[in-house]
């Protein structure tokens, strides 16, 4: 895995216009699953069970359970705790956001005299992912400095200073650090180096003060189209075309910071924004059936196909440096190298890994008035193909140094992630029109290394109330996460990450009318 994410980043120091990086992988493919409180208060173990709008997000088969209509809307609010642990330090931080579940329509039909005893048709709309968050970590690192990334960028350039100045392919990193005289040329013998002047209090021992400060916001909205068939109350099919609608904006905040106190070291500080809006439009389907062998018994199985999206980001950064006075400058600000010439638009195309739902529901007292059953426990294992995810360049504004980074972040990409499988369980027991009902999920590390740390732990638990055709649904969902993140990456030596740690409080309301 090394060599590749090696060469990985010495592409990136050529192309630091193009922004995607593996981590991209888990933004669009890697969250629990999001939907109404029904479905959330089971653990989102909805591949066998039906009768819930969310059925068009997982197995679009469940629909086919409906005889009548049903309007549903399902607003929430999440409320993010994260700890994170850099070089030793603790540090945590909060962000709340409002959610919204799946909400829509179903409207179920009968079909007389036809085997195909009823049908349905749903729309609805769901975020399958909610980016809204902030990340903050802090630390003292004796070990490296992100200034040696811009030191590496410049040196495999092999641009002098002037050119490198106006390349618009370093305006994110190299240039501004040239600019603000963070990096610098060093003669060492019969050779000239390049080095970032933190690494010289490295070199004597003196750690950095360093912060990472990420921002987030936005999601994934998905509209969906579904139909499904209803075979004598036994077998029902069904699909979905999904239209999932990208929102990212991210603010990154990088600091690092001489603590020694020394002012005639060359260097004090220097702080690095960085600014990115993600826009895109995605296409993809889910198919799935559901069968019931005997009346108390629904097994299921569906297949998500991989969503194909087309994204443009938006980037730009600024530096601003203190080097206390080295050659004649003191606090320096780069702002001018980042949205001339369209240097921070990228367009590029993303595919989404696939997936396969297998479930399984018992229904105690399983009858076809459904107001009479007594209670359910339901159970998915998902797959998730996170290897097969893949990026491309535009082909209309591609260059061939374009497409050879694409080729190798592909390759990065397998060597960096693995397959997973993630679990879902949930029950509910109804006493007439109160149910209670619980679950949990379990979603798996996607990375190959097991130096990093990455799962969702979920335990949820609602409320449900069903009387004359209006239902109200509340949920707590408390979501366990642990995760890595990396301040920066050099191709020399190995790079220090800090882990993450926290919770996710996710609570959702839904209010339903049969029409």
């Amino acid at each position: 895995m090394k060599k590749y994410i090696l060469t990985l980043t010495m592409s990136l120091g050529l192309l630091a216009t193009i922004a995607q990086v593996p981590e991209d992988v888990l933004r669009y493919s890697y969250f629990p699953v999001n939907g109404s409180a029904r479905n959330m208060a089971i653990g989102g173990a909805m591949g066998s069970l039906g009768g819930d709008i969310n059925a068009i997000f997982v197995n679009p088969a469940g629909i086919g359970l409906y005889k009548t209509q049903e309007l549903v809307l399902s607003p929430g609010l999440n409320f993010n705790n994260n700890k994170m642990m850099y070089r030793g330090t603790e540090t945590a931080s909060k962000k709340a956001a409002f959610n919204l579940g799946t909400s829509g329509f179903v409207f179920g039909f009968g079909n007389p005299g036809s085997k195909w005893t009823s049908q349905a048709i749903g729309l609805a709309v769901n975020t399958i992912a909610n980016f809204n968050n902030t990340v903050r970590y802090t630390g003292l690192n004796n070990y490296s400095s992100y200034s040696e990334v811009f030191a590496e960028e410049f040196s495999k350039s092999r641009l002098t200073p002037d050119q490198a100045l106006n390349d618009p392919r370093l305006a994110f990193g190299t240039a501004p650090a040239i600019y603000t005289y963070l990096i610098d040329t060093f003669r060492n013998g019969n050779r000239l180096d390049v080095k970032g002047l933190p690494e010289f209090l490295l070199s004597q021992g003196i750690a950095l003060q360093q912060e990472k400060v990420t921002k987030t916001t936005g999601g994934i909205t998905e509209v969906a189209l579904a139909f499904a068939s209803n075979m004598e109350d036994r077998l029902y099919i069904g699909g979905t075309v999904g239209l999932p609608i990208v929102k990212y904006d991210r603010h990154t905040q990088y600091t690092e910071s001489d603590p020694s106190g020394n002012k005639n070291n060359n260097f004090d500080n220097f702080v690095l924004n960085d600014y990115i809006t993600t826009t895109g439009v995605g296409l993809n389907a889910k198919l799935g059936m559901i069968y019931k062998p005997k009346e108390f018994i629904r097994l299921g199985v569906a297949v998500h196909t991989p969503t194909i999206y087309g994204f443009i980001d938006r980037q730009s950064s600024d530096l601003t440096a203190n080097t206390e006075g080295y050659n004649g400058t003191a606090t320096v600000s780069s702002t001018r190298f980042t949205g001339n010439n369209n240097s921070g638009l990228t367009q590029y195309t993303a595919t989404t890994p696939w997936k396969a739902i297998m479930s399984g529901s018992y229904v105690f007292r399983e009858i076809k008035d459904t107001r009479r059953q007594k209670a359910f426990i339901t159970a998915d294992i998902e797959y998730v193909g996170y290897p097969g995810t893949n990026f491309k360049a535009d082909s209309k504004t591609a260059t061939n140094a374009d497409e050879s980074y694409y080729q190798e972040l592909k390759s990065v990409i397998k060597d960096y992630y693995k397959s997973a499988v993630n679990f879902r369980l949930g029950g509910e027991l109804k006493f007439n029109t109160v149910m209670f009902r619980a679950g949990g999920a379990y979603y798996s590390n996607p990375y190959k290394d097991d130096n990093f740390k990455s799962n969702i732990i979920q335990a949820t638990g609602g409320l449900g109330y069903r009387d004359q055709g209006v239902f109200i649904d509340l949920t707590y969902v408390h979501n366990l996460t642990k995760d890595v993140n990396f301040p920066y990456s050099l191709t020399d030596k190995q790079n220090t990450f800090a882990e993450q740690s926290g919770s996710r409080g996710n609570v959702m309301l839904t209010l339903g009318f049969k029409l």
